[in-house]
């Protein structure tokens, strides 16, 4: 019998694989290893094939589309309601192969080798930013042993902790002015590292029409802007605007029942990388608009009603949808722009 839906349970090195026919009835429950998966999918007439987005994901999506097969990526717990029995790979493979043939099932876009590698420029960099924090603050609680206060700020270690070493009066032992020496010296070198790869992304920016684009959006600079094109991809796949702010978890959590709505505060879903940069960004304009005693733009307007970490939220989703518009669409961000809908 032909196989219509093909579910694979992704691994190292040993795979699983449940294909059914257009009954549903199973026809394929093998296990595979590594590099038996190639040479197998090829031969295999086209079908629909279901992979949970996890890593390798993108790599096996790509190649099995090469062979003419239609991938489907699912996140892993939107799969786990199908699993029936207790977990095990022909358990999982046969809930992946259920979960892609369902009609509501929301799917992970297929990212392309440069997306996946201007992700990782942003996932070095961001482990070298939280070494970089850690080492800081390693370096602030030993001193503080000695009642030597660090303010907070990881500019202060690099300004105040050298004259603290020179200074004698403060009777540090000379082993210990060694020690604090060698964790500055590496934290000099994480923080060149994290500017060295700050400087790749940056140019990788400039290249990037699109994030070039989304850089003229208040609150949204190189950093932002790439890891938006590179993660979220042909914005397309969103149907609106308020998918996207959902999807990065910028929209209230819901708690309803017999007809009554009942919000909570931000349901935190999806990428935290983005949502963080977002608000962050967010905080930045809040920052300066607070500064400005006559301006009447709509975030001083939401600041006369809410607190600055409301106002961050809720900018963030503006800049969410925004960002939707101008890819999905194809145009210019405008910051006078009013929506036909809104201005009959």
């Amino acid at each position: 019998m032909k196989v219509t839906t093909l579910g694979i349970d992704l691994a190292k090195n040993v795979f699983q694989l449940h294909g059914v026919n257009e009954f549903g009835k199973p026809v394929i429950k093998k296990q595979l290893k590594r590099e038996q998966m190639a040479a197998f999918l090829v031969n295999l007439p086209p079908c629909l094939i279901g992979m949970e987005a996890c890593g390798s994901a993108h790599y096996w999506a790509r190649k099995l589309q090469g062979f003419g097969h239609t991938v489907k990526l699912m996140a892993p717990q939107l799969v786990k309601p199908y699993v029936k029995t207790n977990k095990n790979d022909a358990a999982d493979a046969e809930a992946i192969c259920e979960a892609v043939a369902r009609p509501n099932m929301r799917f992970v876009p297929i990212k392309s080798v440069e997306q996946q590698s201007v992700l990782a420029l942003h996932t070095v960099r961001q482990g070298f930013v939280k070494a970089r924090t850690a080492q800081a603050n390693q370096i602030r609680g030993l001193l503080s042993e000695f009642g030597l206060i660090i303010p907070q700020g990881i500019g202060h270690i690099a300004n105040r902790v050298p004259e603290l070493l020179e200074d004698a009066s403060n009777e540090l032992p000379g082993a210990f002015r060694l020690l604090v020496q060698r964790l500055l010296d590496h934290l000099k070198e994480l923080d060149g590292q994290v500017k060295e790869l700050e400087t790749q992304i940056v140019k990788w920016h400039r290249q990037s029409e699109l994030s070039s684009k989304l850089a003229g959006v208040p609150g949204i600079g190189p950093i932002t802007a790439s890891a938006l094109v590179a993660t979220i991809g042909d914005a397309r796949n969103f149907d609106n605007g308020r998918q996207v702010a959902a999807w990065l978890g910028l929209v209230p959590r819901q708690h309803s029942s017999g007809g009554k709505q009942n919000l909570l505060g931000l349901s935190k879903r999806g990428d935290i990388y983005l949502r963080t940069l977002l608000i962050h960004g967010a905080h930045s304009v809040i920052h300066w608009e607070s500064r400005k005693p006559d301006c009447c733009s709509w975030v001083s307007g939401v600041l006369k009603r809410r607190n600055k970490n409301v106002a961050a939220v809720a900018l963030a989703n503006k800049n969410a949808r925004i960002v939707w518009a101008l890819l999905a669409h194809d145009r210019e961000f405008r910051a006078d722009y009013v929506s036909t809908r809104v201005a009959a």
